[in-house]
């Protein structure tokens, strides 16, 4: 298995296959309206906004696992995000992240990119995997590693010269 053999549905209930982002690098985060990292999808938009046409693609999952974080329906989560945050980037219908009905594609992250300590446990929200342009997962980093943090990484892997 490799990313690109995965999909997954749109908050609006689109079939996505990440096939579809061949030849991209992926920013994929788990995400949450009612958190404390919440204001993140700010930064995310900011990436995306100024990385996409270099060949970045910011994908958000909707999470409720911590602490309910994430209570809103699929119309609800879209208008939120657009709203408050002006998130344009592409996020996924609401998912599970950890235990037996986590989503396959974070099943697979987990598995081949662990956490802390070798946790394949994603520990909160706003957990954020970096895959590089061949589909390799490069990078796993918590929620308090805030978006761009991996700003320099994410350059490095689109080979964008800045400066």
């Amino acid at each position: 298995m490799a990313i690109s053999d995965f999909s997954f549905n749109t908050i609006d209930g689109h079939s996505t296959p990440l096939a579809r982002f061949s030849g991209r690098v992926l920013l994929l985060c788990n995400t949450a309206s009612e958190c404390g990292f919440t204001k993140q999808y700010e930064a995310l938009e900011k990436l995306h906004r100024r990385y996409q046409h270099e060949g970045l693609s910011v994908i958000g999952f909707p999470c409720n696992q911590f602490g309910q974080q994430e209570p809103g329906q699929a119309t609800d989560i879209k208008q939120f995000c657009q709203i408050r945050y002006g998130v344009s980037f592409l996020l996924s219908e609401k998912i599970e992240v950890n235990g037996q009905h986590a989503h396959p594609l974070w099943q697979y992250l987990t598995k081949h990119k662990r956490g802390i300590l070798g946790s394949k446990a994603i520990k909160w929200n706003f957990t954020k995997f970096l895959i590089d342009r061949e589909g390799k997962i490069v990078g796993r980093y918590g929620p308090l590693t805030p978006p761009q943090a991996l700003q320099d990484r994410i350059e490095e892997l689109l080979q964008v010269k800045t400066g």
